[in-house]
């Protein structure tokens, strides 16, 4: 039967788990009754060139060994061990061959060139009961040798997650990637286009939609569209995703649709349905939504106000299928434990809100539609498409791709997941404000959440009020304390070259961050330095944060990168080195009582900020003032009372010891018996979830029961010491 559509992210994106874009869009096109076929090349390259016979082929491709570099030169003479082991390498990546993690380990199995220098001795990093991950991270030392091989002798472009990605990087012309798509194609090009045919004759698609999130997909999509126009002329193509999205907003060059038919802009819903409309002979440009195309010799944009986008309760629940879940493969490139998270394990990906609700960051591009327009679902709707990805997937873990979840509704949806006894784990992105309490990080962990991110950026309050960031670094402190005493992960985004940031600032902004390693409070971070972009605050108004762009001029091809100067910051540059490698030292607990400067080969300003910043604020104490709309529920299990009395100084009074049971502890806790009473029979209307009991209506019923002081006693130390074990106002 014939697909309509044929779906593709093209090489390479992650390789453990499906980027989000095309099955996001095979389920909506499900709800209208548009059939489609979905695939993957980058793994599915990845699989056609790892592999004995690959290899083979790729070895024998070399056509001077004497004339490779001493590495590349070291893995050509090692090729027959290569070949012996790399079908069990990718097995074992693939989780199907679990016991070779020992033989990897042991470190005398794999054939070890350049990338291993990086490895060392690992129990630092992963113990001596780790096998299983530190077999992951040195086989995919192994699989980066080779690709350093590859890039080096057979395929210039090659990359995992980079493919060709300096062709995309700031391409305000289209000349350079315009002359490669000229030249023949690459040996890697020739895995792609097969795969690709073979498909493209299987399915018989009248559209082919390409999905480009990255610079490192955009060369690999315009090949496969280059080999379509050349073998398919009937296949209409179209292009669309992140790329398109902040990159291609003002392409006016002629020679892109070459290439393509069209592009579109922002969600992909709505220009989908109506450029297959268009392509089925039913509708005219005038339909068409937030699509380029060309029209009479010029780059036309088509935006007809009139189709409106779909609201996200619309859209469907993402389909999967099609795509070789059990094939991807799990690898640890960096020991950094959210890095592992993303390149470990299969993800099923969901959104909690479309955009973000902050939405003020100035070096965010805030202006365009994924960022500006906020749209939250509802918990009971993000839970039936969870366990229709269970069904469908096989797989319990979840990462919501929000820009930043809404602590609302991550309260909502843990009270849903817990609700519906889902056994599930996730992650997102977050902001780290206040809204995270003790208890919303108990509640947020009970519902299987493990890992959060979030955007410290440059840890200097000045900073952070020019980002318009909505924090404070130690209100950043005490929400990283209340996330990781519940046994979340924390993840912290790290920025350094904001405009005006000087020199003082950027080592007070790294102190911050030692302080928060060494308090325990902060699990894994990553610094990137500051990018302009055109859709920002600062890239639309560069004056006001005292930076110049370099060139007026806009490109015809990709506008979003733009080149600045900043007078009055510091060399942002030269401190690059020593903050990524501090940080990496703070991740493993290693050398945190070290003087900062040990981390720069040149003079740094002495820090300004107090070595016991960050311990105080984490002193500070939580307000105690609860909302008398705060809910109010209770996780927990309780055995059977014992009643006693208890004599003191000739008086006596009834007493309840309740024992109150956690995962790993007991806990027996004494009341007087009326107190004790109304508490077991309020408990399991706090169990019960589906209308969760707020503090007031506490308050009222206790008062009904003829009882006083509500306060004292719910704040006392027997009733409040029970949120440890799953009495939690949120």
């Amino acid at each position: 039967m014939k697909t309509l559509v044929y779906l593709s992210t093209p090489p390479f994106t992650q390789l453990n788990t499906p980027y989000p874009a095309t099955p996001y869009l095979k389920g909506f096109l499900n709800t209208r009754g548009i059939r489609s076929f979905q695939a993957d090349l980058g793994i599915e390259v990845t699989l056609a060139l790892f592999n004995r016979a690959g290899l083979t082929d790729m070895f024998s491709r070399v056509k001077d060994p004497a004339s490779l570099s001493p590495n590349s030169a070291r893995i050509y003479a090692l090729r027959e061990r290569y070949l012996a082991v790399t079908d069990a390498v990718m097995l074992f990546l693939q989780g199907k061959n679990p016991t070779v993690a020992h033989l990897i380990a042991g470190r005398k199995f794999l054939p070890e060139a350049a990338r291993f220098e990086q490895a060392g001795g690992l129990d630092w990093a992963f113990g001596t009961m780790g096998k299983q991950d530190e077999a992951k991270y040195l086989a995919t030392m192994f699989l980066e040798d080779l690709a350093d091989f590859i890039k080096e002798c057979i395929d210039p472009h090659f990359g995992f997650s980079r493919y060709a990605e300096k062709l995309g990087r700031s391409a305000a012309s289209f000349d350079e990637l315009y002359a490669s798509l000229k030249a023949d194609p690459t040996y890697i090009d020739g895995i792609l286009l097969g795969i690709l045919r073979r498909q493209i004759d299987e399915t018989q698609p009248d559209l082919v939609a390409l999905s480009i999130p990255f610079p490192g997909n955009l060369y690999s999509a315009f090949r496969c569209a280059a080999f379509l126009k050349q073998h398919y002329p009937h296949i209409r193509i179209a292009m669309g995703g992140g790329y398109a999205n902040t990159e291609l907003r003002s392409v006016s060059d002629p020679r892109v649709f070459e290439f393509t038919d069209f592009i579109t802009l922002d969600d992909g819903e709505a220009p989908m349905e109506n450029l297959i409309a268009f392509v089925r002979g039913e509708g005219i440009t005038d339909r068409l939504k937030r699509t380029f195309m060309l029209a009479d010799g010029k780059v036309t944009f088509f935006n007809n106000p009139a189709v409106r986008d779909y609201r996200q309760g619309e859209v469907g629940t993402p389909d999967y299928s099609d795509l070789p879940l059990d094939r991807y493969i799990s690898a640890i490139e960096v020991v950094n434990p959210m890095h592992s998270l993303w390149s470990d394990g299969l993800w099923n990906k969901l959104t909690m809100a479309h955009g973000c609700y902050w939405g003020k960051c100035t070096f965010c591009d805030i202006s365009l539609d994924y960022i500006r327009r906020f749209e939250p679902l509802t918990a009971a709707l993000l839970c039936d498409r969870m366990e229709t990805l269970v069904q469908q997937t096989g797989q319990t873990g979840f990462h919501f791709v929000d820009e930043a979840a809404p602590p609302a509704l991550m309260r909502a949806l843990a009270l849903e997941i817990l609700r519906r006894r889902l056994v599930v784990s996730w992650w997102t992105n977050i902001r780290f404000e206040k809204s995270f309490t003790r208890d919303l990080c108990l509640l947020l962990r009970a519902s299987g959440c493990i890992a959060v991110s979030g955007g410290l950026e440059v840890a200097s309050d000045r900073l952070l009020k020019l980002i318009d960031k909505g924090i404070t670094v130690d209100q950043v402190a005490r929400v990283n304390r209340n996330l990781t005493a519940a046994g979340i992960m924390v993840h912290a985004y790290l920025m350094y070259g904001f405009p005006t940031q000087t020199a003082q600032e950027t080592i007070d902004s790294l102190e911050m961050v030692r302080q928060l390693f060494a308090a325990g409070v902060l699990q894994s971070a990553f610094w990137h330095q500051f990018t302009m972009t055109a859709h920002s605050p600062v890239g639309i108004n560069p004056e006001k944060y005292a930076v110049k762009k370099r060139s007026l001029v806009t490109g015809s091809f990709a506008n979003n990168d733009i080149e600045h100067d900043d007078p009055g910051g510091a060399d942002h540059e030269k401190y690059a080195f020593g903050l990524k490698k501090s940080l990496h030292n703070f991740m493993h607990a290693l050398c945190l009582a070290d003087p900062l400067q040990q981390w720069f080969d040149f003079k740094i300003p002495k820090t300004k900020v107090d070595p016991g910043y960050i311990t105080r604020a984490l002193e500070m104490p939580e307000s105690a003032a609860t909302a008398p709309t705060t809910k109010v529920v209770w996780l927990g299990t309780a055995g059977e009372p014992a009643f006693y009395v208890k004599s003191k100084g000739g008086n006596s009074r009834e007493m309840m010891d309740l024992p109150v049971f956690g995962p790993q502890e007991t806990v027996t806790i004494s009341l007087p018996a009326p107190q004790g009473r109304w508490l077991l029979h309020k408990l399991p209307e706090l169990a019960a979830l589906e209308q969760p009991v707020t503090r007031q209506q506490l308050v009222d019923s206790y008062a009904a029961e003829g009882l006083e002081e509500f306060d004292l006693f719910w704040d006392n130390k027997p009733v409040n010491t029970l949120y440890q074990l799953g009495l939690l106002q949120v």
